[in-house]
């Protein structure tokens, strides 16, 4: 399995519009960070967990050119907004794009991307097949899915494990239970937004706590803001074993 952080940034991204603090105008690769997105890919299937406002930029940058789905964490923008551009995998798979996520999520995408739903859609908007899932474990094309839940503020999102690839982003809490399914991972993402604490994000020692709970061979930080600091600086401080992702980083297992 090898897995590439297509982004790894918060829902504004880095550099932040107008913003003048180090981190933004830092020149370091490291520091610019597109909206949070994975793609997993094991033999000739891949994946991709969110499709964000970057998600044409990201598969253009990985020159992704086969994909059998999509993951759905939640419906906040940063996470659905770029899903119109499914309409690339559509010529080139002559099918529509698969697309799993919960009904109120499905909910969610149905009302953003409206004209693709129509009885007599416009020509050319992309062709998406929705699917439902929940907490149970599912398979896509004989791969297994497990998600995990959690919440964001008062708001339930989904994580997902993938053999012993475990990514859970825009979390602020997990149960005990949901913890389990965790329990075993070798690589775990966790969203670690910054020091100080948020209303609906792990902050980095809290993510640092959840990866040394679990004790992966790797640990890496996502779903980063502005606001934690330069990669350079803030990376070296980190435990043995874990690591700040960063926009095109790979992974394999």
């Amino acid at each position: 399995m090898k897995v590439t952080f297509l982004g790894t940034g918060t829902s504004q991204g880095i550099p932040v519009i107008g913003c003048q603090c180090n981190v933004c105008q830092s020149e370091d690769s490291h520091d610019k960070r597109l909206r949070s997105s994975v793609l997993i890919e094991l033999d000739n299937w891949s994946i991709v967990i969110d499709s964000g406002p970057d998600f044409r930029q990201q598969m253009l940058r990985e020159k992704v050119n086969k994909l059998n789905g999509i993951l759905f964490t939640h419906e906040h923008k940063d996470h659905i907004a770029g899903l119109d551009d499914v309409r690339a995998f559509n010529y080139l798979h002559k099918k529509p794009a698969e697309v799993f996520a919960e009904e109120r999520v499905l909910k969610a995408i149905r009302q953003e991307f409206f004209y693709a739903f129509e009885k007599d859609p416009y020509p050319g908007v992309p062709v998406i097949s929705l699917n439902e899932i929940n907490e149970k474990p599912f398979a896509l094309d004989g791969i297994q899915i497990i998600p995990i839940r959690g919440l964001h503020y008062k708001l339930p999102v989904l994580g997902f494990r993938i053999g012993d690839f475990t990514y859970l982003t825009d979390f602020n809490y997990i149960s005990e239970s949901e913890l389990k399914k965790v329990i075993g991972s070798k690589v775990l993402v966790v969203n670690g937004l910054r020091k100080e604490e948020h209303i609906s994000h792990f902050t980095l020692s809290q993510a640092i706590e959840l990866i040394q709970t679990i004790k992966p061979e790797k640990g890496f930080i996502t779903h980063i803001s502005h606001q934690l600091g330069m990669h350079s600086f803030e990376n070296q401080k980190l435990p043995k074993g874990i690591q700040l992702a960063y926009d095109g980083l790979r992974v394999k297992l």
